[in-house]
């Protein structure tokens, strides 16, 4: 059973409370405080309900602002981290250079300890998290 947590032009954010999973899609190019304020609500919901897994799909987004990459580093991380996340199954984007800037992210949650596992499809990204 799953429920919308925040969903505007740009993503939507779902959790599945039972599954301990927060699940983002992004619908174009996001950035700047559109991408703080989807983070934040997957956030609150992430801790609202104690969930431990993550599922990422950007195959609409590109790359994200060094700014962005900051503020989530010294914003959202602390957040998640502390509240117990532990798996992330990301779908990259499909522009290259998303791809290539993502890849970059996903080596610093891997060198942190967090499970990361790479999709080309939600279903797939979804299986793999229920059987974390």
């Amino acid at each position: 059973m799953k429920q919308v947590v925040f969903d505007n032009e740009y993503a939507t954010v779902w959790v599945y409370p039972e599954k301990g999973i927060i699940h983002h899609k992004f619908k174009k190019f996001i950035w700047g405080e559109g991408f703080r304020q989807t983070m934040m609500n997957a956030a609150d919901a992430f801790e609202k309900y104690g969930c431990t897994k993550w599922l990422s799909d950007d195959r609409e987004n590109s790359a994200l602002r060094p700014e962005d990459i900051e503020w989530g580093q010294k914003v959202w991380e602390p957040r998640v981290l502390k509240a117990g996340w532990k798996h992330w199954a990301v779908i990259l984007p499909e522009k290259v250079v998303g791809q290539m800037n993502m890849k970059k992210i996903i080596d610093r949650y891997k060198s942190i300890g967090v499970n990361v596992k790479v999709f080309s499809d939600s279903e797939e990204a979804m299986e793999w998290l229920e059987k974390q």
